[in-house]
């Protein structure tokens, strides 16, 4: 199985910045895309952005210009450099990758993270 921790959640005024890391661990034979999704209060699940294995991005049309993802391949992390917060952007932000844990699993797994609170707030 694989296991997904984020870190770097918190507290934040309009205009500041946060920076979300995610570490994968377990049983993974290989990665595929890895990505950020995020639940505002009383709303649906959303994707914020997410890069492949071969680092192409796509991002949320409400955090381009000032979200940005990147990954370290070597130990399965992603990172989501958020600027610019806006009260809008307070939600609990989820990791999520596409994983094979083993090579016999030929269709790769999804896997979630718990989740870390933004908020943002004067």
């Amino acid at each position: 199985q694989v296991q997904l921790v984020e870190s770097g959640g918190g507290l934040v005024q309009p205009g500041g910045s946060l920076r979300l890391s995610c570490a994968a661990s377990g049983s993974i034979f290989s990665m595929s895309a890895m990505g950020w999704y995020r639940q505002p209060p009383g709303k649906q699940r959303e994707l914020v952005a997410v890069i492949s294995s071969g680092g192409s991005t796509n991002y949320a049309e409400s955090v381009k210009g000032r979200f940005s993802i990147s990954r370290d391949g070597a130990k399965n992390t992603v990172f989501l450099q958020m600027n610019n917060l806006k009260p809008e952007d307070t939600a609990v932000y989820y990791c999520n990758c596409n994983a094979r844990p083993r090579p016999s699993t030929l269709v790769p797994l999804n896997y979630w993270g718990q989740g870390t609170q933004v908020t943002v707030s004067s």
